[in-house]
């Protein structure tokens, strides 16, 4: 028995033609969901990347404890596990979250491993002269922006571009292999995850007329730009998306070959999507969770089940079901810590009431395939929150000094194995609270544009919220920080929505485009640092938005404009009072 798994980052699922998307050119897709069963009610769990990666190795979810980091000492690993039983294991990837800090522990998981330079600002050429930039619409422009100009100058061809090399060497070793048996290969690319960079005979499949600034990167807040802008955005997502596409096809076509069909599972998924305008939004992590983040495409062959190609799956399934999945299939006894379960390939059984998701100090959301329920702070503090781990390292760093000055050991958790942890105050980049509860009916909402107010509908689904939290063991502190009862029954006096659908009316109020606003020697286009210095214009800021001035926001971003600050951070700047900022601005 052998399995393969193509993983894409950031693939969208309602832009693929077996989930309805009839513009894009994806016609491997479209072939891929005529082998395999296809399931409808597929969702994510814990988020972004290496917390949803988390998930694939140990089946369990992790936003709850901690945020993005690395495997933990008592994390059992699937790959690991299946390497332990005999089978063979390798990772074939380009996602360069593997190799900093936050993700370290993950490939050496498998009995071998390749990777594959060049991805997103992944320091890898080095360059002491600036490369040539062209006009860009980004705004925020950290170091790794820099650097991917300098990347982007040695992947002039197909041929040199990551996720080729990915994809020849995931070939590679099934062509290598073949006739051996019990392997498990996984083919993971970073596409089409930001920038969308790909060559021109992709952008050739989507002809528009566009003679703006460069933009293939949006920047994580809420739209600002012009309407041109958008489509053009869109159109080169959907030149990397077809690109992923032909990288589908070599996988199929090889399967064809090799008469892989008969004894190989194939299972093609993602960790989640990415917002390209829709709601007013960019990209993802700064808003709550929306469906076109959450809930996934996700493709399954199993030869033992042949009768199931083609057919649908509307069993709510999840990101930690994978794990079991494999496990399964090699005959490998999956440990009593992992919350997934197998697949209903054959049959599509349903195999939970609920699905639990969400980001480490955000919303913490659930959904039973109709409803979805987005859990916001009971308090604008958001808190308590607090990390707990063994492996103290963020993104692409390390925990500081500061942070870990009032670290504590913490009881164990069921999963740890009897070892306790290190808590630390725990922070988020956005602020859940100022997004309100949500509640959403995708019966009879689907693209959740009118949050209910139904005390009845509530009230099932924060229990269900409730009993899934403790099912993972959350820590007491998230119940606190929800409002929630960490033993006992939820009540009408747990509830949130009604109480909090002000928030949520203001927070999803349209952000007014910058030529809508007042223009004079200083404005909401003039860049933060510059009000700020400016006396009478940071006295306005001060008056009206005092928060901002004290927050981790102003350090990342005090080049950025106060209209694009007001994008990244809708919470932190209000629709009103930027009106008001523009208008006084305007005056001085």
């Amino acid at each position: 028995m052998k399995a393969i798994m193509v993983m894409f980052d950031s693939l969208n699922r309602h832009m693929l033609p077996p989930y309805g998307g009839d513009w894009t050119h994806a016609p491997n897709f479209a072939r891929l969901a005529e082998r395999t069963a296809v399931f409808d009610s597929a969702y994510a769990g814990s988020l972004p990347c290496m917390p949803a990666r988390r998930e694939i190795h140990t089946g369990r979810h992790n936003f709850l404890h901690r945020s993005w980091g690395p495997l933990e000492p008592f994390d059992d690993s699937m790959p690991e596990l299946l390497k332990q039983h005999g089978v063979h294991t390798h990772l074939a990837s380009d996602h360069p979250h593997y190799w900093e800090d936050g993700g370290a522990t993950y490939h050496g998981r498998y009995s071998t491993w390749e990777f594959f330079r060049g991805q997103e600002g992944d320091p890898w050429k080095g360059q002491v002269a600036d490369p040539v930039v062209p006009e860009d619409v980004k705004k925020v422009r950290p170091p790794l922006y820099r650097q991917d100009w300098v990347n982007r100058q040695y992947l002039d061809t197909e041929a040199k571009h990551p996720q080729t090399l990915t994809f020849d060497a995931g070939l590679e070793f099934v062509r290598t292999n073949r006739d051996a048996d019990r392997w498990f290969v996984q083919i993971e690319t970073f596409d089409p995850h930001e920038p969308f960079f790909s060559h021109q005979h992709y952008k050739d499949l989507y002809p528009h007329d566009y003679d703006g600034p460069h933009f293939d990167w949006p920047d994580y807040k809420r739209v600002t730009e012009t309407d041109d802008q958008v489509a053009h955005a869109r159109y080169e997502y959907a030149a990397l998306l077809s690109m992923c596409d032909h990288s589908l096809g070599r996988v199929l076509d090889a399967m064809d070959e090799l008469d892989l069909w008969d004894d190989t599972l194939l299972i093609v998924n993602t960790d989640h999507g990415f917002l390209l305008g829709e709601k007013g939004w960019w990209a993802k992590s700064v808003q709550p969770w929306y469906n076109e983040l959450v809930h996934l495409p996700l493709f399954v062959w199993d030869p033992r089940h042949p009768g199931a190609a083609g057919e649908r799956r509307d069993a709510l399934v999840q990101t930690v079901d994978l794990a079991p999945t494999l496990l399964e299939f090699f005959g490998v006894d999956r440990p009593a810590d992992m919350q997934g379960v197998p697949l209903p390939v054959a049959t599509g059984e349903p195999v939970r009431e609920a699905g639990l998701f969400g980001i480490h100090g955000g919303h913490v959301n659930v959904t039973d395939g109709r409803y979805v329920y987005m859990r916001a702070p009971v308090s604008v503090d958001n808190s308590p929150l607090y990390e707990h781990t063994l492996m103290p390292t963020h993104m692409r760093g390390r925990f500081t000094p500061a942070e870990l000055v009032d670290v504590e050991l913490a009881e164990p958790f069921t999963f740890t194995k009897g070892v306790p942890t290190l808590r630390t105050r725990g922070r988020s980049f956005i602020n859940p609270y100022l997004h309100g509860t949500l509640l959403f009916d995708l019966a009879n909402d689907p693209t959740q544009e009118a949050p209910l107010v139904d005390d009845e509908a509530e009230l099932r689904m924060a229990g269900l919220l409730a009993a899934a939290m403790r099912a993972a063991d959350a820590p007491r502190s998230q119940f606190e920080r929800l409002g929630l009862p960490a033993e006992g029954p939820v009540t009408a006096a747990h509830l949130l929505v009604r109480a909090q659908r002000d928030l949520a009316a203001e927070a999803a109020e349209p952000l007014p485009r910058p030529e809508e606003l007042p223009e004079g020697r200083l404005s909401v286009r003039t860049p933060l640092r510059t009000l700020i210095d400016d006396p009478a214009a940071g006295e306005v800021l001060r008056r009206h938005l005092p928060g901002l001035l004290d927050s981790e926001l102003l350090q990342l971003l005090s080049g950025t404009s106060l209209i694009d600050v007001a994008g990244l951070a809708r919470g932190q700047v209000p629709v009103t009072a930027l009106r008001t900022v523009a208008e006084e601005l305007a005056e001085l």
